[in-house]
């Protein structure tokens, strides 16, 4: 993905906008007999997802409880619609694309992170523009950039929920993740 620059809405919607790009090469190579390449594109996605969750937990949604009149609501929402995500990532990846269950599951996961992002980009950036200071927005963007830097690469669902925890572990789990990436192949272009 390509790196950007700026405050946190600038930031969380790039990664919206490229994440969508490798959905529609998903669902345009459905059928087309390019399963190696469907399953590259499903770990592409994979690892940019955990990354904006992990990003998301950390920073997003602790600013969105803060500032925001109805941040705690919005924020339970979003994390429960994160571990979900982060369970059909987990089946994604062991699926393979030419198996029927990988073409249910993808399809489960685009729906429920379109939908995700129709919220988070709605109702929390709206808010954030609002009630947040402008040179807040932009340190949050710098943290968020960070942590995807060094932050896990694979979907972990039985590892602790909080925020605080995912902060302390992503780094740990983040290089080990990466390890495995690196000796697998994963991940790369």
């Amino acid at each position: 993905m390509m790196e950007h620059s700026g405050d946190v809405i600038t930031v969380l919607t790039t990664d919206h906008r490229q994440m969508e790009e490798i959905f529609a090469e998903l669902e345009a190579l459905r059928g087309a007999g390019r399963d190696d390449r469907r399953k590259e594109l499903a770990d592409k996605v994979i690892i940019e997802l955990v990354g904006h969750t992990v990003a998301e937990e950390a920073y997003l949604y602790p600013a969105a409880r803060r500032h925001l009149p109805d941040g705690d609501a919005l924020a339970d929402r979003a994390v429960a619609e994160h571990a979900q995500v982060e369970r059909l990532m987990k089946d994604l990846e062991r699926a393979e694309p030419g198996d029927p269950v990988f073409d249910h599951l993808l399809d489960r996961l685009i729906a429920e992170v379109r939908h995700h992002v129709r919220e988070e980009e709605s109702r929390i950036f709206p808010d954030l523009v609002r009630y947040v200071e402008p040179e807040d927005l932009v340190s949050l963007g710098g943290k968020i950039r960070m942590i995807k830097k060094i932050g896990p690469t694979r979907p972990h669902p039985a590892a602790p929920g909080s925020p605080a925890a995912g902060k302390l572990l992503a780094p740990g789990t983040g290089l080990v993740d990466r390890v495995r990436d690196l000796l697998t192949g994963r991940g790369r272009d």
